[in-house]
C-alpha cells in the first residue's frame, strides 16, 4: 500500500470517528473522570473503539491510544513503527461545545511522526501530512496546500496561546521577540495545525501534554516543512537544536516545545 492510500484510509477512519463523536456532540452526553481526574465523554470511546476496529483492519501495527495507554514500556521500547491516537483530542473543548476538538491519529516510526491526519468534526476541517509528500486541509470540499508563514521584518508575530492568562514562562518567552505580538487562542492539536497552515508564526507550549496530544499535529507540521523542537524555559529561540520525539523513556508525557518554521 502507497503512502498516499494509506492516508485516505487513515483520513476515513478519522472522519468514521468524528461522524460518532458529532452523534453524541448533539445530544446530551455523560461524563466521567479518569484516574488523572481528567474528563473523558462517551465520544472519546466511541472514537477509540472505531478507530481501533479501522486500524487493525488495515495494519498489524502496535496501537497506543490515550484511551488504551497502559502498555508497558518494556513492551513499547520494542517498538519501531506504531499508531499513536487520541480519539478526542479537546475534550474540556468538547463539553464546553466550542467545536474545537480534534480526531488524531498518526504513524511514528523510530521515534519521529511520518503520517498525522488531524480532523475537527465540528468544524469540517480535516490537516493531513505525509511527511516528504505532501501537507493539506481539507474543508467545504476543497484541498489546499500547507504552507507555513515565515515572520517578516515589521510583522506582528502571531502566536498560538492559551485563552486564559498567560503564564510568567509564556511572557518571558515573548519578551524576547522584536515587535509587537498578537495572541492567537485556538484549542486542541488545532494549534500546531494553525503553524502549518501560516495563521501564526509560533506556538510555544510551557505546559503538560502527552505524546498523543501532538503527534498526528506534528506530522502535520513537518510535511508543510516546519518544526517542533524541545524548548526549555528561558532559552533562547535561536538555540533550539533538539526534535521532539516519541516513545524513547518510560514516560508518555512531552516536554516543553515550541512550534516554528
Amino acid at each position: 500500500m502507497s503512502r498516499a492510500e494509506l492516508a485516505d484510509k487513515i483520513c476515513t477512519i478519522a472522519h468514521q470517528a468524528g461522524q460518532a463523536i458529532m452523534d453524541i456532540y448533539q445530544r446530551d452526553f455523560a461524563v466521567y473522570d479518569k484516574q488523572d481526574q481528567s474528563p473523558l465523554t462517551e465520544a472519546d470511546l466511541a472514537a477509540h473503539r472505531i478507530i481501533v476496529a479501522g486500524l487493525q483492519k488495515i495494519s498489524v501495527l502496535p496501537i497506543l491510544s490515550e484511551e488504551s495507554a497502559d502498555i508497558s514500556w518494556q513492551e513499547r521500547s520494542l517498538w519501531q513503527s506504531y499508531w499513536l491516537v487520541d480519539p478526542l483530542d479537546g475534550t474540556k473543548e468538547f463539553i464546553k461545545k466550542n467545536g474545537e476538538f480534534t480526531v488524531n491519529i498518526a504513524l511514528v516510526e523510530n521515534g519521529t511522526p511520518s503520517l498525522g491526519v488531524v480532523y475537527a468534526p465540528a468544524l469540517d476541517i480535516t490537516y493531513l501530512g505525509v511527511v516528504g509528500e505532501k501537507a493539506t486541509v481539507s474543508q467545504n470540499g476543497s484541498t489546499s496546500p500547507l504552507r507555513p508563514h515565515p515572520h517578516q521584518a515589521g510583522e506582528t508575530w502571531k502566536i498560538v496561546g492559551s485563552r486564559s492568562h498567560q503564564s510568567p514562562e509564556i511572557q518571558a518567552f515573548l519578551e524576547q521577540l522584536p515587535g509587537d505580538t498578537e495572541l492567537v487562542a485556538m484549542g486542541s492539536s488545532l494549534k500546531l495545525c494553525l503553524v502549518a497552515e501560516g495563521k501564526a508564526h509560533l506556538y510555544p507550549r510551557l505546559g503538560p501534554t502527552s505524546e498523543w496530544d501532538t503527534a498526528a499535529a506534528h506530522a502535520v507540521v513537518l510535511a508543510a516543512g516546519g518544526k517542533v523542537m524541545e524548548l526549555e524555559p528561558g532559552a533562547l529561540i535561536g538555540s533550539l537544536t533538539r526534535a521532539l520525539t516519541y516513545n524513547q523513556k518510560d514516560s508518555l508525557l512531552n516536554p516543553y516545545f515550541l512550534v516554528t518554521y
